[in-house]
């Protein structure tokens, strides 16, 4: 079990009023984006040092045992076997690139027993698909990297998959990629010791302020713009709420109350397209999700993208990504760990 190994740090006693040593496993699965990793792990070990207690202990889990190569080449080397994992009060899911990869029968099977196990189980970047792949987030609220939202909504309908930077619900801890697990880290010590541990070990990392839920992942598009233009916005959630079932532009108007050519002028004005040109990108950016992380037909992605005919879907995305969708999809078998 490793921990924060400050000098001086107490041991765990029984003494009155001795802070609960809370044990966290992080189980890596293949390709994991270390930055998710080292965040997690960070706020632990500052909240040992901030604290001068010894709050938290973790262990390194995988599959097998054995060692795990994160997605940048560096090798990590287990603890224990994920069936080996015991006395855990929360399990985290470490996903990476081509977690879909990853996800088989013995991680599954291995996730399901866990879950029996421990009180608690969450899930960093992608390591939330592993998760639902096993059944384990149905009902719950969830989050995911943004790249893979599509994709796994379509692929997981019982979970409740949201654009937040993190989800708490319950018994399940979730959030995206890059710094957000440290954000969940925050919002777990929070929980276990206060706000104001919380606050200085966000101090402690430069950190402007602790994310909760309600934030989302992608940068706000009127920050994106510089500008603050509501019509603008309400348009464009508007585009991204109907991909499956495109609105006309005469809708979009009437919906945000503008004519279409004032809305016309406003696309091209703080974006430099019009406004059908912007929708189509949308759709075509969830269609190469969705061809990319999901083993769905290219009729049945065409369709989910707001596509009435595959041909004309696979001129659209040809003329956009110089490749037709099976071309796409045929890259990505070809770089399959099993190909």
């Amino acid at each position: 079990m490793r921990q924060a190994g400050e000098p001086g740090s107490p041991a765990r006693d029984g003494r009155a009023g001795a802070a609960p040593l809370r044990r966290i496993g992080f189980l890596l699965l293949p390709e994991f984006t270390l930055i998710a990793f080292t965040a997690a792990v960070e706020a632990l070990r500052m909240a040992n040092r901030v604290s001068g207690k010894r709050l938290y202990e973790w262990q390194v889990l995988s599959v097998t045992g054995g060692p795990v190569h994160a997605s940048n080449g560096l090798v990590f080397t287990a603890d224990t076997a994920l069936a080996m994992a015991d006395a855990l009060d929360l399990v985290l899911v470490c996903g990476g690139e081509r977690v879909e990869q990853y996800t088989d029968r013995t991680l599954l099977a291995g996730l399901r027993r866990l879950a029996l196990a421990v009180p608690r189980l969450g899930a960093l970047c992608t390591g939330s698909y592993a998760l639902a792949r096993a059944g384990l987030l149905d009902g719950y609220r969830c989050t995911i990297h943004w790249e893979n939202l599509a994709s796994f909504r379509e692929r997981f309908p019982a979970a409740i998959c949201s654009q937040e930077l993190l989800e708490i619900d319950r018994d399940r801890y979730t959030c995206s990629g890059g710094t957000a697990p440290l954000d969940l880290m925050l919002n777990i010590v929070q929980r276990d010791h206060g706000a104001a541990l919380a606050t200085a070990i966000s101090e402690e990392f430069l950190c402007e302020r602790i994310r909760g839920r309600h934030d989302r992942q992608r940068i706000p598009l009127r920050l994106t713009l510089g500008t603050s233009q509501p019509k603008l916005m309400e348009t464009v959630a508007l585009m991204e709420a109907n991909l499956e079932e495109p609105m006309s532009l005469d809708e979009l108007s009437a919906a945000v109350g503008l004519s279409r050519r004032q809305l016309e002028r406003l696309f091209q004005k703080y974006l430099k397209c019009a406004p059908t040109r912007y929708y189509l990108d949308l759709r075509l950016h969830k269609a190469r999700q969705l061809l990319l992380q999901t083993d769905m037909s290219v009729v049945d992605v065409a369709l989910a993208c707001g596509f009435v005919s595959a041909p004309h879907f696979s001129k659209c995305y040809r003329d956009y990504f110089a490749k037709p969708p099976r071309d796409e999809r045929r890259r990505i078998k070809q770089s399959s760990p099993d190909s």
